[in-house]
């Protein structure tokens, strides 16, 4: 039996892969077709293969997908799709209050992971984009490849390296 996942996923360390999918999950609560499933949609495109077909969907424009991985935007401009996810990118941040704190941090560290190792450069470029927006609204600093690699670098030394006593037993 295939994988859902894309190949360049099963090539990160472990603790990496377990990010990435843990947030596949939306929020409860939030709408259908709010800015927050837009994104998530979007994200599992990045990540997973379409189950109805077996491939990648590239762009978050294409009618494939079914609900879980169906399209983020119908807008797109001669295949530039990144203008038709700007409307999204920024409910998202609008709606931030509304949306709980522990779905939008892991989405935020799959997201770092993704920009760090997405084999398509316009992927990674669009997602860096909506990384450091995500930082800076929370006042932080993106965090460098090399940081992220020894945090989820599968050593439980370079995990507790940054992590906080309370939460690290």
């Amino acid at each position: 039996m295939p994988s859902v996942l894309q190949e360049w996923v099963m090539n990160l360390s472990m603790m990496q892969q377990t990010v990435l999918l843990t947030a596949l999950r939306g929020p409860d609560g939030l709408p259908k077709y709010g800015a927050a499933k837009l994104m998530l949609r979007w994200f599992r495109r990045c990540i997973l293969l379409s189950a109805i077909d077996g491939r990648v969907l590239d762009n978050p424009v294409d009618v494939n997908g079914g609900s879980f991985t169906g399209p983020s935007t119908i807008e797109s401009r001669d295949g530039e799709w990144q203008s038709g996810m700007s409307l999204p990118a920024a409910k998202y941040l609008q709606e931030l209050d509304g949306i709980p704190h522990h779905f939008h941090t892991h989405f935020m560290h799959a997201i770092d992971i993704l920009v760090d190792s997405h084999p398509d450069t316009a992927i990674r470029e669009w997602w860096h984009g909506i990384y450091v927006r995500f930082v800076n609204d929370l006042h932080l600093h993106p965090e460098t490849m090399e940081e992220l690699d020894e945090r989820l670098g599968d050593s439980r030394d370079g995990w507790l390296k940054r992590a906080d006593p309370a939460t690290s037993s």
